[in-house]
């Protein structure tokens, strides 16, 4: 029972969003137990934004059904170190050079899960939402408000205490932030809505975009939205359109033609007008000579769309707005500047400037906040490798990767998307090129001196030659130690079932042959030295792992093939064949 409270407080310590002291009394002016007030006016950002200005409408769609068709994953942490690289890699402009770095970063640092209780949550975080809907609600908030709340609800007891079984996005324009005072800024959240409701602060996720407005009341709490910076853009657009409305629905007459001779009454006005319909209106009078009888003067009082600019206006509205957002004015039917190229190059850098980002924010929040809860190592990871946006066009990468002759065919199908073979062990080794020559001194031609020899004394003797071995040849005096380790690896995968999550299908083949104490051919032999030589360094168990070695990914592959044992003896005999 202890070690589940334990667990416990350190799940709420995690999610936990209290500041130290130092910092709150040097940054607060007085905080009481009260609301702490948002100065932006979310709801108008709502209002005036999404719901009636129609480029904000089509940009938040945008980003976020891009965003939608990138799968999530999780995976368990096997290498911190390699981890941390893997996070830089992908934090940064992602493309495909980067796409394929981070594969193999990937592969050393992380394991794939499959059927987790965290991945049934996310694919189906509450009853009336699916992952795609409840991602586009909670990016769309965070792009109009600066704010994106995720309520998280679980049971209060039995086995799944601390764990959340639904998850909800809150309406950022009505949420409030409740201070506990100076010692606890966030304790709470409040909705006034149908009546009052709170929340504690554990069970909510905030995360919001920077704020640098410090007053000393908590406003920074709140995060700022992006319509904050381009208010006047977004003014300028919606009344660029109102006022074409307007012009639209209040046309009048374009002028006014009056006699300079004298007054005309009303039946001569009208006898006028219809004269000059009759005879000066319509196609077949274009071009025309108008001649009066009488001077006239003409009064112009309507103006035209383009004499007040509002297309101007509206066009340079509307790439203000892409730009507060990230998103390439192409992408908005903008024809000015549309080509296939620059279509193409658009759709990138939406991904790259807006999509990712975005969805780099709420990955790191979530593995801060929801992740632990299901296991320390667990993470949330998106998969950017199926953007076809990122991936170089086929020749490109094939011409790639025929050169780089330090990846094995394996891991060159993983760059291409095709998947190792695990049947085949050939395509884990390296194929150097016959043209490269190594730099090792010993390897240097030394000068050739002259030796005064008697051919006709070798040309009349008996060489005797060893037989030389053949491929076909076989070998089953491996140690028994190597038998007892391959042993030792298929029972704890009968006892631990899914607990042993290591090796391939090869590995589990080979490990059944040394259990059998079945020969091994030249072949296998070069194959098992090549795969000790790529994976040295397993041979020893994690820290982590002491109390569990069968869940140590890289100690149980090692010892599938037979272990430290084997590894020697492989050495030895090849070495003795090769003499």
């Amino acid at each position: 029972m202890a070690s589940i409270l334990d667990r416990f407080k350190s799940l709420i310590n995690k999610n936990a969003q209290q500041t130290a002291q130092q910092y709150n009394n040097a940054i607060y002016n007085w905080l009481g137990d009260s609301i702490v007030w948002n100065p932006e006016n979310d709801d108008s950002y709502i209002t005036e934004g999404y719901r009636k200005n129609s480029t904000i409408y089509a940009l938040i769609n945008l980003i976020s059904k891009a965003a939608t068709t990138i799968p999530f994953q999780v995976y368990e942490k096997t290498n911190e170190n390699d981890y941390k690289r893997y996070k830089a890699m992908t934090s940064g402009t992602i493309d495909a050079s980067t796409i394929h770095k981070a594969a193999m970063l990937q592969k050393r640092a992380l394991v794939e899960l499959h059927d987790t209780e965290l991945h049934k949550l996310l694919e189906r975080p509450n009853p009336a939402q699916s992952y795609n809907s409840w991602l586009t609600e909670l990016i769309s908030f965070g792009k109009l408000t600066g704010n994106r709340y995720i309520y998280g609800i679980g049971p209060d007891t039995g086995a799944n205490v601390g764990k959340y079984t639904e998850l909800y996005v809150m309406p950022s324009q009505i949420m409030e932030i409740v201070s506990g005072g100076i010692m606890n800024p966030v304790s709470k959240y409040k909705i006034e809505y149908n009546g009052t409701f709170e929340i504690p602060a554990t069970e909510i996720c905030h995360i919001k975009d920077f704020n640098p407005y410090y007053d000393g009341t908590g406003s920074h709490l709140y995060g700022q939205s992006p319509l904050r910076a381009g208010l006047r853009s977004l003014t300028t657009n919606n009344e660029a359109v109102q006022t074409g409305v307007k012009y639209l629905q209040n046309q009048t007459a374009r002028g006014l033609l009056m006699s300079d001779e004298g007054d005309l009454n009303e039946v001569q006005a009208q006898q006028l007008k219809d004269k000059f319909k009759r005879q000066f209106q319509g196609s077949n009078n274009a071009g025309d000579v108008i001649i009066t009888p009488k001077k006239l003067s003409w009064v112009n009082f309507g103006l035209k769309a383009s004499d007040v600019s509002l297309i101007e206006q509206y066009n340079a509205s509307i790439k203000d707005l892409c730009n507060i957002y990230n998103v390439p004015v192409q992408l908005l039917n903008n024809t000015d500047s549309t080509s296939y190229n620059n279509m193409k190059e658009a759709k990138k850098a939406l991904y790259q400037n807006a999509v990712i980002p975005e969805l780099l924010k709420i990955k790191d929040e979530l593995n801060r906040w929801l992740a632990p809860m299901y296991g320390d190592k667990l993470c949330i990871e998106f998969d950017f490798s199926v953007i076809p946006e990122l991936q170089e066009e086929t020749d490109k990468v094939v011409d790639q990767l025929v050169k780089a002759w330090w990846l094995t065919p394996n891991e060159k199908r993983s760059a291409m998307n095709y998947g190792a073979d695990e049947d085949n062990e050939t395509l884990n080794d390296y194929f150097i090129p016959a043209n490269l020559i190594p730099t090792k001194p010993t390897e240097i031609d030394a000068p050739i001196e002259s030796i005064d020899l008697d051919v006709s004394k070798f040309l009349t003797q008996t060489v005797e030659k060893k037989n030389p071995i053949s491929k076909a040849e076989t070998f089953s005096d491996y140690p028994q130690t190597a038998s007892n380790n391959a042993k030792r690896m298929i029972e704890w995968r009968e006892k631990y079932g899914d607990e042993v999550r290591a090796g391939t299908a090869t590995g589990w083949r080979r490990a059944s042959m040394l259990a059998n104490r079945e020969p091994m051919t030249i072949e296998m032999l070069n194959r098992i030295k090549s795969f000790f030589a790529r994976h040295e360094g397993n041979q020893t168990i994690a820290d982590q792992y002491k109390d569990t070695p069968w869940k140590d990914n890289g100690f149980v592959s090692w010892n599938l093939w037979g272990g430290t044992a084997m590894r020697d003896w492989t050495n030895k005999k090849l070495n003795e064949i090769n003499e």
